[in-house]
């Protein structure tokens, strides 16, 4: 592909007489301002030559068809064939397809990971890919444009009801956790967060943001006059419960609406991606006189295994209490209590000791009052189960420490600490399979080696996400948690005691059961269930 060019893009131009020194000179100045942009980038932006010549240059250099896109090079309905939003990470556009080829064009045909997504997701149509190479800019401009009307044909619905009702139906149906309505200069942006990524949904004439907005606090029960900050919520469709939070912008209000199915079946510890190991289950999860903490960055999944919890411990003769915001599940047989503005969790919790409970579910420690009030429960003989924001199970302990807690109170009541991520799993109907490559077999064996694990990836394969209508053209469908347990040992306990840092912590947890993160998740790549990009994606192992 580059058996053309001889050195550096700029010194090939330069030798061609296609820009001469002074410009390579006041490029490379613009550049040291400007990092991220290549060098045909900056000589395109700052008019240094004719970009019909620059780009057919370019294209000859890296032995690669060109062509500087317009509307009317479009032939075909881009989000048949590749989603907005993967057309957008991978900066490419098909554009014309004639019987089983499709031209498409990239900005950077040196990308072998982004031309290789595209080419698989087209191949799995039964189409094979002709590249052509133009512009960043280009790209972005045809994008730009192309994105109002890539789904759903949102925004041609007329009456502003309509509008919003179709908003949150089409989130519904395409199984979204979030929608974001989003005003911008010139428009109003919808996304839709799925699977944990958000992707573009349509983008809005600006002359209806004002109804939108009004809609929106209408049924979400929201102050009219009111721009600063608001919460609300939506009851106007029957399987959800709708949470809406307001937040004022430079172009007017950013809504977000989170979506809560009701009555949803609460899933095994098992199906939600713990490992198959019932003595590590009943060890880690059956205890008296201590706390149990679930630690995550928001988003990742830590409510919902709190009542997985709940479900595997959950008995007649035992009572539970949960302590939330919001209850967002409702289960039979539990007295679930739902905190406000003027009813705090630590007031709540203190309430909830004095009604004799088994297990205490409290939806989050968020200060060190709570943090207090929880540790001096699992003294006292309950159970007490909660989550933290923290990047991992050891730092748990860094976070206590700083809220104030003791060392002492930490080691004698912390029981069992785990941490979660939340990967996408492959779509079943397109993922494809393969080898593994050499490279990624080296990844896997330094990661085996570097925290002592075998994996064995004889007779195993891995599998690249390619995309179909089923997974909105992603290449993955829903999600599951990959996790990381820590068990307070004696020897764990008198470190902390003794002050130990969480890097002596974590070396010594190393010795014995506890595997990291990384581990879990190798293991469901090698499963098939995702592959090193999603890890990748989520802990950054390339």
């Amino acid at each position: 592909m580059d058996n053309k060019r001889k050195g550096p893009i700029g010194i090939e131009l330069v030798r061609r007489g296609i820009v001469n020194e002074e410009d390579i000179s006041k490029a490379l100045e613009y550049q040291r301002d400007n990092p991220d942009m290549k060098i045909i980038e900056v000589i395109h932006k700052l008019g240094l030559c004719d970009p019909y010549v620059l780009i057919e240059a370019l294209g000859d250099i890296l032995d690669e068809k060109s062509i500087i896109l317009t509307q009317s090079d479009i032939n075909l309905n881009v989000s048949d064939y590749i989603s907005i939003d993967v057309a957008r990470q991978n900066k490419a556009v098909p554009f014309a397809i004639t019987g089983n080829k499709i031209k498409v064009c990239f900005s950077d045909t040196l990308n072998k990971r982004a031309v290789d997504t595209i080419r698989l997701i087209l191949l799995n149509k039964g189409l094979i890919m002709e590249r052509y190479i133009t512009f960043e800019s280009n790209i972005n401009e045809i994008l730009e444009s192309l994105e109002g009307s890539a789904t759903d044909n949102i925004s041609s619905t007329g009456d502003t009801t309509g509008l919003v009702d179709t908003i949150i139906k089409t989130a519904i149906k395409k199984r979204a956790s979030d929608i974001h309505i989003e005003p911008l200069e010139n428009g109003v942006a919808v996304r839709y967060r799925i699977d944990g990524e958000l992707v573009s949904a349509a983008k809005i004439p600006k002359e209806k943001q004002a109804q939108i907005i009004g809609r929106l606090k209408a049924i979400s029960n929201m102050y009219q006059e009111k721009q600063e900050s608001q919460d609300g919520r939506i009851v106007l469709y029957p399987d959800y419960n709708i949470r809406v939070s307001s937040q004022k912008n430079i172009y007017g209000e950013k809504f977000v609406l989170r979506l809560l199915k009701k009555n949803l079946n609460i899933r095994g510890l098992t199906d939600l991606g713990f490992p198959q190991d019932e003595k590590l289950i009943k060890s880690s999860f059956n205890k008296r006189n201590c706390i149990t903490i679930i630690a995550a960055p928001t988003g990742e999944g830590k409510t919902t295994t709190l009542y997985s919890i709940i479900d595997y411990l959950n008995r007649p003769e035992i009572n539970i209490t949960t302590i939330e915001d919001p209850v967002e599940i409702r289960i039979p047989g539990l007295n679930q209590i739902e905190i406000n503005e003027k009813l705090r969790f630590s007031d709540s919790l203190r309430t909830v000791l004095r009604q004799d409970p088994d297990i205490i579910l409290l939806g989050e420690i968020r200060d060190k009052e709570t943090a207090e009030i929880a540790l001096q429960a699992g003294q006292t003989g309950h159970h007490v189960l909660s989550t933290i924001h923290t990047i991992d199970a050891i730092e748990v302990i860094t976070r206590l420490r700083k809220m104030g807690i003791s060392n002492y109170d930490i080691s004698s009541t912390v029981g069992t600490l785990v941490s979660q991520r939340l990967v996408r799993k492959l779509c079943p109907k397109c993922a494809k399979k393969r080898e593994f490559t050499e490279e990624e077999k080296n990844i896997i064996a330094k990661i085996g080696e570097k925290y002592n694990v075998k994996f064995d990836l004889e007779g195993k394969f891995t599998y690249d996400a390619v995309g179909c209508k089923e997974c909105n053209n992603s290449g993955y469908y829903d999600r599951i948690a990959a996790f990381e347990v820590l068990s307070m040992e004696d020897n764990i306990r008198e470190l902390i005691v003794n002050g130990a840092s969480t890097i002596e912590i974590r070396n010594e947890a190393l010795k014995g059961d506890y595997k990291p993160l990384l581990v879990d998740c190798i293991n469901k790549v090698i499963d098939g269930i995702t592959n090193l990009d999603e890890i990748d994606r989520k802990l950054i192992i390339y």
